[in-house]
């Protein structure tokens, strides 16, 4: 199967630079997985298509200010850090740019309130770092650092909560679950007033969402570990709707994941946690996920080959082109697509 197969033409103009003032305003298709109907709608609206036997699943992780700016000690370059995940003794692993002058022992500074050790050098720009600090990590990035926007966002944020859900809680994520965007808080209390089942998992994204698949045959693709985990009130309501006969439907790839990665281990839900480097394109068999809600994604990308793979690779292309056709937004930011 050919990276190229997941391809697409997009004007540059329909990649969302900004959220819209009201996150539930967006645009939503719904695509019928089976068939590829196709109708329009606005994302306040998703409510109609769901029913009491049904229950969401929202990625309740939360971004930290993961992009910093600092200086290289020896010669004052200017150096990029990208905070991909906690390893242990204060040690994390990012991304360095430009990395070439990222070597171990490399020292950079980031004012006088927080140094960065390079201690080992990794492939993909991937650096493993020491952090040195008086005080709580937490607030100095809050200070420090910049919400880590994708570098096709280039519109400065306004309001850095509005790259977080209205329900982030579990720090320590590199980047939005950019799904669950759309949701407001009086969006949920109406779903839960419809008696549909919320539930919620962790996925700390990281490189494995977001890393570009440079391989011609992408089942050479490789996925980077990202941190899941589930609660036992989540597995218990999960598996109470399996049993059932409802609608387990994901609120974004991330959410999907880990749904798929706890179900291929367990053969059930199960509170758990650990990491996870499933890679899901055409030709999986999903045991957990029946529908998605999810955003339109980047050509190429792992992502457009998950949503492909829980429809068809034919159903999503056309979808897309229906969504240019039609404008949508793309991305971040964009526009959401409900395959149901």
């Amino acid at each position: 199967m050919q990276t190229q197969d997941f391809d697409y033409e997009l004007p540059l103009e329909l990649i969302a630079q900004e959220p819209l003032k009201k996150r539930d305003e967006s645009r939503l298709m719904i695509v019928d997985k089976n068939t590829g109907e196709i109708t329009h709608e606005k994302f306040s609206n998703i409510i109609n298509y769901l029913t009491s036997k049904d229950v969401l699943v929202l990625n309740d992780t939360k971004v930290i200010p993961a992009r910093l700016i600092g200086q290289k000690q020896t010669t004052n370059a200017v150096i990029e850090v990208l905070i991909l995940k906690s390893l242990e003794d204060n040690t994390y692993e990012c991304l360095a740019r430009p990395a070439k002058r990222v070597k171990e022992g490399t020292v950079i500074n980031f004012q006088d309130k927080l140094k960065l050790i390079c201690t080992k050098v990794l492939d993909d720009g991937i650096r493993h770092f020491k952090f040195e600090y008086q005080g709580i990590l937490l607030e100095i990035l809050d200070e420090l650092g910049q919400m880590p926007l994708p570098p096709y966002i280039h519109k400065a944020l306004k309001d850095k909560n509005r790259y977080q859900t209205v329900y982030a809680k579990n720090v320590g994520s590199a980047a939005a679950p950019t799904a669950g965007l759309h949701f407001t808080i009086d969006l949920l209390d109406k779903i839960k007033q419809k008696n549909i089942k919320i539930v919620y998992v962790t996925l700390h994204v990281g490189l494995g969402t977001f890393k570009p698949v440079t391989e011609q045959d992408l089942t050479n693709h490789k996925m980077h570990e990202e941190y899941y985990s589930m609660s036992k009130e989540t597995a218990s309501i999960l598996n109470e709707t399996k049993k059932n006969g409802g609608r387990i439907i994901s609120v974004g790839t991330t959410s999907t994941r880990v749904l798929e990665t706890i179900m291929q281990k367990y053969h059930k839900f199960t509170p758990c946690s650990g990491t996870t480097d499933i890679f899901i394109y055409p030709g999986y068999h999903f045991l957990a996920v029946d529908s998605l809600i999810t955003n339109f994604h980047l050509p190429k990308s792992t992502l457009i080959m998950l949503v492909s793979a829980l429809s068809s690779k034919e159903y999503i292309l056309n979808a897309y082109k229906v969504a240019v056709e039609n404008k949508y937004r793309f991305f971040s930011f964009g526009d959401a697509m409900f395959l149901k």
